[in-house]
């Protein structure tokens, strides 16, 4: 029996796409979680996923400037990238989620404000602490839209230019992403290898993204 297109598209990025990003991200997530020395789940999980998170949204920004750097074809919605996506947006999810509860138990909202007991004369947080994570829940705001959209029914709805204006918002995602995780580096104290993965990520992204705009300007001067 002949499957329709639609339908071998969607079995093609199961096999290919979600299959093999369900298994890194378990083993990933896995591989995080077990040795960490905290003794409660939130903590262990919060961690456990916070890195393959960055890493999998850093992807979604590397598949473009990777196509041109190759001389490919770079659609206007890539399945590798739309799928890097989701994965990143479920991990982010659950690493907010999670996030909420590890440091101030039973008063996630402390996050965000000061308590009355500090006397601060502004109450919303403007420490580390604070921009860490006003930046973290912004990014996840944004990943939430994305993967709402990140649909074929969402492109034919909003319709081409407006779906990519949307999807471009990823670039913001990460920009906060970046600064959620730097800050989270000085408030937790973590390890250098730690240090250096957001480094990492970070740094390979935008020198990729520079490399991709300026092939993709001197593509253009020679049409």
């Amino acid at each position: 029996m002949t499957l329709p297109p639609q339908l071998k598209r969607i079995h093609r990025r199961l096999l290919q796409h979600h299959l093999p990003l369900l298994v890194i991200s378990f083993a990933a997530v896995a591989a995080l979680y077990a040795p960490r020395p905290y003794s409660d789940v939130l903590s262990r999980a919060s961690f456990a996923t916070a890195y393959p998170a960055l890493v999998l949204l850093a992807g979604t920004l590397l598949v473009g400037p990777w196509n041109l750097i190759r001389n490919q074809r770079n659609p206007v919605s890539s399945d590798l990238r739309r799928d890097l996506g989701i994965w990143a947006g479920i991990l982010g999810l659950v690493h907010a989620a999670v996030g909420q509860f590890v440091h101030l138990r039973g008063r996630p909202w402390l996050y965000y404000i000061y308590d009355r007991r500090d006397h601060q004369p502004f109450p919303i947080r403007h420490d580390l602490f604070g921009m860490a994570n006003y930046t973290g829940a912004l990014a996840v705001s944004v990943l939430i839209a994305l993967l709402a959209t990140s649909n074929d029914l969402s492109l034919r709805a909003l319709g081409t230019p407006r779906w990519k204006q949307l999807q471009r918002w990823n670039y913001a995602a990460f920009a906060l992403t970046a600064i959620h995780s730097f800050g989270y580096q000085g408030i937790e104290t973590q390890k250098a290898p730690w240090v250096v993965t957001v480094i990492l990520c970070v740094t390979l992204t935008l020198v990729l993204q520079m490399i991709g705009f300026f092939r993709r300007r001197a593509q253009l001067a020679t049409r």
